[in-house]
Parts: C-alpha cells; sequence; structure tokens
C-alpha cells in the first residue's frame, strides 16, 4: 500500500482522497454519537439563526468565525449531525490535498511522494470525533495556509510582501479558535531565525495577524458588545479547568501511535545527512509547531483527540520522512500496515465497541445523552441552570445562558442589581416554555423580581418551573 503512494503522479491526488473515504467508512455504517460540544455548536448556530447575537444574546465560549459557520449551517440544514460530518469531510480532504502540494511542490523532503499526504489522511481518522466539524479543525485549515507561505519564503531565501498573507492566516485561525493565536508566536520566531525579515517585514505580518480580529472587535464595539465578547470569550480562555481521568486514559490511547511515529520521525530526521539547509530549517520550524501546539493544552476547555487535530501536520511531516528511510520497502510496508490496523481498531472499538469492557476511544465523558425529562418537555424552549445533561437534545435554547459557567456571572450574582435586570430583560426578549432548576435559583430570582412569579410557577416535576398558560 505505501508503495502505491510512493508513486510521484498528479493522480494520485484522487487516490488520497479515495483512501481517506475508506477511512471513514465506519462513520457511515455505524451511527456516530451525537457529543455534547457539537450539541453545543449546533445551539449557538440556532440562535443566532433566530437574529440573536453571539456573546451579546447568547452567551458561549465558541469563537466568531466558528459561530458564523455554525449559523450558516443550521440556517441551510437545521440542527443536522451529517451536515457538520459533510462539512468536516470537505475541510478534511482541503488540508490532505493542500499540505501534500506544498511537500511535494516545494521539495519539502529528500522523495517527492504522495506519502506525506496518505499519512495525514490516517492521521485524521485516529478518532471518531474528527468526523466532525470542530473549531479545531477549521482553524488548523488556517493554519496549514500560514505553513505554506512560510515555506514559499523559505524556499526563496528571501521574505516577500506574503508575509502578510501568513499573518492574516493566523489572525483567521484565531477566530476560528481562540488559543490558536500562539502560532503568532510561532510564525514570529521562525522568521526571525530561519529568514532575513527586517522590522518592516515584521510588522507587516504582525499587521496581518490583527487586522482580522481588529475587524472583529470593531464590529462588537459598534453594536456595544465589546465586555461581552470580553466576558464570554477572552476571560473564558484563561479559566481554570478540571478534566476528568477518562478524558486522559482515552486521549493518550488516541494518540499514542501518532506520537509515537512521530516521534520515530524526527530522531530519525536528526540522523540523517540527506537534508540541505533549506529543508533542515523546515524541520526546525515544524518542531517549532509541534512546542506551539503543545502550549495550546492548558488552554482547552476539553480533552478530545479533535482538540488535538492541530499536531496533525507536524506530526504526518515527521512520519511521512520515517515511512520513506527504509532501505528495506517490506520493513515499511509492514509497519505501515500496522498502523493503520492500530488506528481503525481505535476507531472501531470507539463507534461499534467491539470488546465490551475496553473504554478506548469510546469518549464517554463527551458523548450528549437524552436526560430524563416528563413527555411534556419535547421540542419546547427550555432553559436549565445548570449544566446540560442532555436537557437540550430534544428542546430548543431560550434566553442567552446556554453555557452555564458563564452563565453564573448573572443566574449566581442576584444580589448585583445590574444582573436582575439583565435577567429579567432576557426573559422577556426570549421566555423559555420550562425553566429546570438545578441549583435552586428561581425561589431567589422571584423575590428579586416579582414580575417573572407571575409568568412562572412550579410544575408538578421537581425543580422544573413552566411558563403560566
Amino acid at each position: 500500500m505505501l508503495s502505491f503512494f510512493r508513486v510521484n503522479a498528479t493522480y494520485l491526488n484522487l487516490s488520497l482522497v479515495l483512501f481517506f473515504a475508506l477511512l471513514r467508512l465506519p462513520t457511515l455504517w455505524s451511527e456516530v454519537p451525537l457529543l455534547i460540544p457539537e450539541l453545543s455548536w449546533m445551539l449557538v448556530g440556532e440562535q443566532m439563526n433566530r437574529g440573536f447575537m453571539l456573546y451579546r444574546d447568547v452567551w458561549d465560549n465558541v469563537s466568531p468565525l466558528s459561530g458564523m459557520v455554525y449559523w450558516g449551517i443550521d440556517r441551510l440544514f437545521g440542527r443536522s449531525q451529517l451536515a457538520y460530518q459533510v462539512a468536516a469531510g470537505a475541510v478534511s480532504v482541503f488540508q490532505i490535498l493542500y499540505f501534500n502540494y506544498i511537500l511535494r511542490a516545494r521539495e519539502v523532503l529528500p522523495e517527492r511522494s504522495h506519502v506525506p499526504g496518505a499519512i495525514y489522511a490516517l492521521l485524521l481518522n485516529i478518532s471518531f470525533d474528527l468526523s466532525t466539524l470542530s473549531p479545531m479543525l477549521m482553524a488548523t485549515t488556517f493554519l496549514l495556509l500560514a505553513l505554506g507561505a512560510a515555506i514559499k519564503m523559505f524556499e526563496r531565501r528571501q521574505v516577500t510582501n506574503e508575509i502578510f498573507e501568513l499573518g492574516l492566516y493566523v489572525g483567521l485561525a484565531t477566530l476560528f479558535y481562540l488559543p490558536a493565536a500562539l502560532f503568532m508566536g510561532w510564525a514570529f520566531v521562525s522568521l526571525l531565525f530561519y529568514t532575513g525579515a527586517t522590522l518592516r517585514q515584521h510588522v507587516l505580518g504582525f499587521f496581518g495577524a490583527i487586522f482580522p480580529l481588529a475587524m472583529v472587535t470593531l464590529y462588537f464595539y459598534l453594536n456595544d458588545s465589546v465586555a461581552n465578547l470580553n466576558r464570554n470569550l477572552l476571560t473564558s480562555v484563561f479559566a481554570v479547568k478540571q478534566y476528568a481521568l477518562n478524558d486522559f486514559s482515552s486521549l493518550i490511547f488516541s494518540l499514542a501511535i501518532p506520537m509515537a511515529i512521530g516521534t520515530l520521525g524526527f530522531m530519525r530526521m536528526l540522523a540523517s545527512t540527506r537534508f540541505v539547509n533549506y529543508q533542515s530549517r523546515i524541520q526546525q520550524m515544524m518542531a517549532m509547531w509541534l512546542i506551539t501546539a503543545a502550549l495550546m493544552i492548558p488552554l482547552m476547555e476539553y480533552l478530545a483527540p479533535m482538540q488535538f487535530v492541530v499536531l496533525v501536520p507536524a506530526l504526518a511531516y515527521f512520519a511521512a520522512y520515517y515511512f520513506q528511510s527504509f532501505r528495506r520497502i517490506w520493513m515499511a510496508e509492514l509497519l505501515f500496515l500496522v498502523v493503520v490496523g492500530g488506528i481503525l481498531f481505535i476507531q472501531y472499538q470507539g463507534l461499534m465497541n467491539l470488546m465490551p469492557g475496553l473504554t478506548v476511544g469510546r469518549l464517554d465523558n463527551l458523548r450528549a445523552k437524552p436526560a430524563l425529562l416528563p413527555e411534556a418537555i419535547t421540542n419546547k424552549k427550555i432553559l436549565v441552570i445548570g449544566d446540560d445533561e442532555g436537557e437540550y437534545m430534544n428542546n430548543f435554547t431560550a434566553t442567552p445562558y446556554l453555557n452555564w459557567d458563564l452563565s453564573r456571572y448573572d443566574l449566581e450574582n442576584l444580589d448585583n442589581f445590574d444582573s436582575v435586570i439583565h435577567i429579567y430583560d432576557n426573559f422577556r426578549q426570549d421566555p423559555p416554555d420550562y425553566v429546570i432548576d438545578k441549583h435552586n435559583v428561581m425561589p431567589k430570582l422571584f423575590d428579586r423580581v416579582p414580575a417573572l412569579q407571575k409568568r412562572y410557577k412550579p410544575s408538578p416535576w421537581k425543580g422544573i418551573y413552566e411558563k403560566r398558560g
């Protein structure tokens, strides 16, 4: 199989697409579980499609351009998991073909082949959650474009006005996934150490990076929502995260094979003398890519393989050289089949539970499960005061209070007059049919806002309030 991709022929681009499609087959014949983050993105898209503004009217920490994409999907397809998977597949195919193109066209590796694209396609299937359209997947697309611009400048051995393009791509990636802003440092250090960039050119690249950020900030300023942008997006990134141990174990198994072959490739590169200076500089730049991606981990809201897709370009680069460096082709073929088998096993185990009792690849903590609600609360507008435990799967969200960690700012601050006013206005603008109160907030809220007590009453079910007829 590996020998097939070592042929340097353009028609093999189609083979890369077919190879990726074959790897994604399990997601076609097996029901892919809906993930909690995925449901949250759908709810954001729904609310924005109803005319509510992100951060001001929808309290969530999804980045602006990702929110716009989810709005577009909801406008075209509604709450469709299939639409997310098809869009993710299209983005993944673009990344595979573009990554393979820049490594072949710029002669980044000693051997020109389609092996890098095949490895990239393989690593995009280390877990079933990579089949959805995550903000990190979309951000990685623009980081890849930034990588292509950097490699182009490295090849020419001079910095041109394309440095603005590089900065712009990193800025756009940041608007899809805010922690991607760390790659501004990667771009600056790479150009500082490995090119003759002048101060003017560095400033141009910096302006390219901050330009899209400034435009988004200006948009929220004109809509009197900069404070909401700061609280819901910027501040939430630096909040202290609490991760479950199950997340760590499942993540380690999913990343073990890619990290292993990437590390082996990196070590073999260090011992190789086949690289010219230009290729050696790219090695160091890709090593810094891995370091930058590792620095993003503390900023991640949750741990899942799809959050680590940013590692794939660097790992695919090092792994591609590792498989190309074998003198005995049959050994490379055998090892490649072992890697494919291991990754497919984790993917199938996560989707189909081939070995009951083995949690590898299952991502149980991230799966959305329907809540035990009365039958009357179906396809209703609801507000969940507390963490969403599946209540929104068969219902719609009301009021801006979608993300509980952000909603605490108002709902647990009822002694603050401004918070009480905000809550009343939000209930008035988008009233829920039911309020599921997990933190006993409603009694105190009724004391602060008697007008709400006239609109809502306790239902027959404990902790649930319903709108008066």
